[in-house]
């Protein structure tokens, strides 16, 4: 995934930008970086790997380097390293982006038969953001630049530009991912989460639209580019990557889940004796839950936070399984002789789910374990935003079991993302089998666009029943 902070002040920005720009660590775990522009130094750029460490403590020491900066901007990313600083005939700019784009390769080939060359690389291949850069720069203003990028890339991209004279914040065509405007005396900001903004007195006035460009200076916001009419919102900012005191489209990630658990409650006849979220993104869904139950919430499984308190882990897989592991403790206490139903977010994998159940049973003396699971079965790969780390659709367990039953992992995916259906159920059936769980429900996709409160048709929720009808379309004018 990845998160983006900008702000820009009368005076010295550094300590929002630095600050905000940490209330996004919780997307990312690969790259972070801050770009400032101030007039006697121009533009200054840090980047640094936190793969073994944190925004924070890589940043904090080096903060005087950015002093008397008035404007800036800060990335999380999950995937390349930036922001970048490019200069063109529009002028000298800083950008990062939160992006995830299909066609790069493609793309590559076309900028490098226009005899455009890429200065940076991700990973042995093109820095999607310098791509992004490229294909702005080829339009005669940054709105043209930025249109641009909407109609070519495949797949999303948000992004913010620093330049001398403001901030250009874009959202991504169909809005998948957030882009929210903080404003307080002489500043403004803008955020992937809103979480950025109550510490440091920013208070929330805009949710950028899809496909919308503004500019930010100390004095106001001005919008460049009106926004589309169609959004497609992810809905997994609501179930899994959102903080819980964020707000997107003016529905708070906590009421959501919160919601999405007392609404599941009163159709689960199921009788236990607790309900217990997995942390983090299930405790909020469990305390909905037994509010609607009338049963206790306890903390049956709590995550040792002073050495793992991210919620994203280390792209490795077998580096990821030990964290995994390592960081969710069981009360024994608490579960010994229980009936406990537990909530969580989503079944990708469901190797470390089925591990942690046997380990409920055989050392923590469980006697029954309920799993409810905030949004429906995963049947389809996310083609629009990196919201987990799988590189197949293989690697998601209703596709194995859907090999299993059909011989083909891509056969009657239709029937099998119907809830209730017969395929529906025996799917379900096998993974709580093969999970060791007692029972196993997902919520429907009815009741959790309920708990987020927004139109279904403005909220994506492809890799649930591959529905977006936007599917890998690039972006397309609109009237």
């Amino acid at each position: 995934m990845g998160g983006i902070f900008g702000t820009i002040s009368k005076k010295s920005c550094v300590a929002d930008l630095f600050y905000g720009t940490d209330y996004n660590s919780h997307l990312g775990t690969r790259r972070g970086g801050m770009a400032t522009f101030c007039k006697e130094k121009g533009f200054v750029r840090s980047i640094h790997n936190l793969e073994s460490s944190y925004f924070r403590t890589k940043f904090e020491p080096t903060l005087d380097r950015f002093e008397g900066a008035t404007s800036g901007i800060g990335v999380i990313s999950d995937t390349d390293a930036q922001p970048l600083i490019m200069n063109s005939h529009l002028g000298k700019f800083a950008i990062c982006t939160v992006a995830k784009i299909l066609n790069k390769d493609e793309l590559t080939i076309e900028m490098l038969e226009k005899n455009m060359h890429f200065a940076e690389m991700s990973s042995g291949s093109t820095n999607p953001t310098e791509l992004v850069a490229l294909l702005i720069i080829q339009g005669k203003t940054f709105k043209e630049g930025i249109e641009n990028v909407y109609r070519h890339i495949k797949g999303s991209c948000t992004m913010l530009l620093l330049t001398d004279h403001g901030i250009i914040c874009a959202r991504d065509s169909w809005g998948r991912t957030p882009i929210i405007i903080g404003k307080k005396d002489g500043a403004y900001a803008a955020s992937s989460e809103s979480t950025s903004f109550p510490n440091l007195d920013f208070d929330t006035v805009y949710n950028v639209g899809p496909g919308e460009i503004v500019k930010l200076t100390a004095d106001g916001m001005e919008q460049i580019r009106k926004p589309n009419k169609k959004m497609q919102v992810c809905s997994f900012l609501w179930v899994y990557y959102g903080f819980p005191t964020s707000t997107y489209e003016g529905k708070n990630v906590e009421q959501a889940r919160f919601d999405n658990g007392f609404n599941m409650a009163k159709t689960d006849p199921v009788e236990v004796d607790c309900c217990s979220g997995i942390p983090d993104s299930g405790t909020g869904m469990a305390m909905g839950y037994a509010a609607g139950k009338n049963v206790p919430y306890q903390r049956c499984i709590a995550k040792y936070t002073p050495t793992w308190p991210r919620s994203f882990t280390p792209s490795n897989q077998s580096m990821r399984s030990l964290v995994a592991k390592m960081k969710l403790i069981p009360n024994k206490a608490m579960l010994q002789g229980k009936k406990v139903l537990f909530c969580d977010d989503s079944i990708v994998r469901g190797t470390q789910l089925r591990d942690n159940v046997k380990v409920l049973f055989d050392q923590a003396g469980l006697k029954e374990c309920h799993m409810r699971i905030a949004c429906p079965p995963l049947v389809y790969g996310c083609p629009f935003i990196n919201f987990t780390s799988s590189k197949s659709d293989m690697e998601l367990i209703t596709r194995r079991m859907i090999q299993k039953f059909e011989g083909d992992p891509n056969k009657n995916l239709d029937k099998y993302a119907t809830t209730d259906s017969p395929e529906y159920k025996r799917m379900v059936d096998e993974i709580a089998k093969e999970l060791g769980l007692t029972t196993l429900k997902f919520n429907t996709i009815e009741q959790l666009i309920e708990a987020i409160g927004l139109p279904k048709c403005q909220v994506c929720t492809h890799c649930f029943d591959g529905s977006s009808q936007f599917s890998l379309e690039t972006f397309a004018d609109e009237d």
